[in-house]
């Protein structure tokens, strides 16, 4: 049974998975009413992640059952409590992956939250008040405001709602790479996913030459025509990876699956930079001599804090950048998850929570 404390008034449905087979079902639970520093959010739309499979199945051994998963969220607020500043009920939000933290280490006071060693999850984690978190999955969310960001007025509210994961997670690396304030560089985006085809958007809009790398021949004429990227290399191919050795200088890595890092790693100029965004369930293999040789650095990257998350979203909404999205109902999660492993997706599924209307 989920901990909760005296202050979890509020009977919510959602949706849950409740032991390693995965399979969601309605769930009703109950939410914390709404705190001085909290706002209450009627969800209208909810991304689907890799993450939630991972969650749901327990394949990392950290789930607490019953799971209600979901951290990209979309909707509008409903309440507004007596310390919140900057919100209004009526405003459209997002909420992403952070729940919770410290807010006093070096982290917290540096904009980088993200990386507290006392984090908590919008699902799957232990907020300040003891309580297991329940994420996105569900017809309302109460959410401490640090961790709420507003959504442009001209961006729709479905195909923003995975901007809050995975447009964060592949801008902050970016960011961090100065590849906002260098335009004209060669980049390359490793997967055209749910994380790569949102790289190609903001490398475009940065101002780069994009070339994707990919072992699916299939997919250069989307990557091309349809999303924009300059140029394609299939990384089974020794003959085309060879040809494009030292072009690139950043290289962010969106593949969850393993892979070695060699190959890729040459494909870098010298001083150029690897990010793995991506969450193997195997170590990855990362040959020296590609390092050596190069001067090279690989480093990695989770989502982004929230001054860079409203930053990204304030971009977005700036370039008109969303994500390329499918609807499904909350009737058809499991399908949906399915068809996720199996990479059956161009490029996210969102859940229209309330199944009533079109996005705003």
């Amino acid at each position: 049974m989920a901990q909760t404390t005296p202050n979890h008034k509020l009977t919510v449905s959602g949706w849950a998975a409740h032991d390693k087979s995965g399979v969601i079902t309605p769930y009703t639970f109950k939410r914390r009413v709404n705190g001085p520093d909290d706002v209450s959010i009627k969800i209208l739309y909810c991304g689907i992640c890799h993450t939630d499979i991972h969650h749901v199945k327990d394949e990392w051994g950290i789930t607490m059952y019953p799971v209600v998963p979901g951290h990209e969220i979309t909707g509008l607020i409903t309440e507004v409590g007596s310390n919140v500043k900057g919100f209004k009920i009526g405003d459209k939000v997002g909420v992403g992956c952070l729940a919770a933290t410290c807010l006093d280490c070096e982290f917290c006071r540096s904009s980088q939250e993200n990386y507290c060693d006392k984090v908590q999850f919008t699902y799957n984690g232990i907020f300040w008040d003891g309580s297991v978190t329940y994420g996105g999955y569900s017809e309302m969310l109460v959410a401490d405001h640090r961790y709420v960001a507003h959504v442009p007025e001209n961006l729709p509210m479905d195909a923003t709602a995975p901007l809050l994961c995975a447009g964060i997670t592949v801008y902050a690396p970016m960011i961090d790479g100065k590849l906002h304030e260098t335009p004209g560089m060669r980049i390359g985006i490793v997967g055209l996913g749910g994380l790569g085809h949102v790289a190609i958007k903001f490398g475009k809009a940065f101002g780069h030459h994009v070339t994707v790398i990919s072992t699916s021949p299939s997919k250069e004429k989307e990557a091309r025509e349809r999303l924009g990227a300059d140029d394609f290399i299939i990384s089974t191919d020794p003959k085309q990876m060879q040809s494009k050795r030292r072009t690139l200088d950043f290289i962010l890595d969106t593949v969850a699956a393993p892979h070695s890092l060699g190959p890729i790693l040459e494909l870098l100029k010298v001083n150029g930079t690897l990010v793995l965004v991506g969450a193997p369930d195997k170590p990855l293999e990362l040959p020296s001599f590609p390092l050596i040789f190069g001067k090279r650095v690989v480093k990695g990257s989770i989502i982004g804090e929230m001054k860079e998350t409203q930053d990204m979203l304030n971009f977005c909404g700036k370039h008109n950048i969303t994500c390329d999205i499918e609807m499904v109902t909350p009737d058809n999660i499991n399908e949906a998850l399915q068809r996720l492993a199996n990479n059956d997706v161009k490029y996210r599924f969102v859940i229209n929570i309330g199944d009533k209307k079109p996005s705003l």
